[in-house]
């Protein structure tokens, strides 16, 4: 189905009030799963304590496949946020948070 913004206000003027709500069901949902550093710190802080707990019941082997796991996603999107243009220091910070930011969340 086409949305046509023009037939709804007659004269395509202001935005549609279809448009607003979809601007702001956005808006509120990037507020809330945006990430910030101090989030990533409690993300990398749970993983370590996750890693020790793994160690100490199921070994090596596993331990080394769930920190392998978060290295790939790192690197991945480490990758992704390089390829998008992002360079540096700025490229790493963005990955580690993208990394480890469902601290937040804890």
């Amino acid at each position: 189905m086409e949305h046509n913004d023009e037939r709804e206000n007659g004269d395509g003027s202001a935005p549609s009030s279809y448009s607003r709500d979809i601007k702001e069901a956005r808006r509120s949902m990037r507020e809330a799963l945006r990430a910030d550093l101090s989030a990533a710190h409690w993300g990398l802080g749970v993983t370590v304590v996750a890693l020790i707990v793994v160690a100490s019941s199921a070994g090596l082997g596993w331990t080394l496949i769930v920190a392998a796991s978060f290295t790939a996603w790192f690197v991945l999107a480490l990758a992704v946020i390089h390829l998008g243009g992002g360079r540096g220091g700025d490229a790493v910070r963005r990955a580690y948070i993208a990394t480890f930011g469902w601290g937040n969340w804890i």
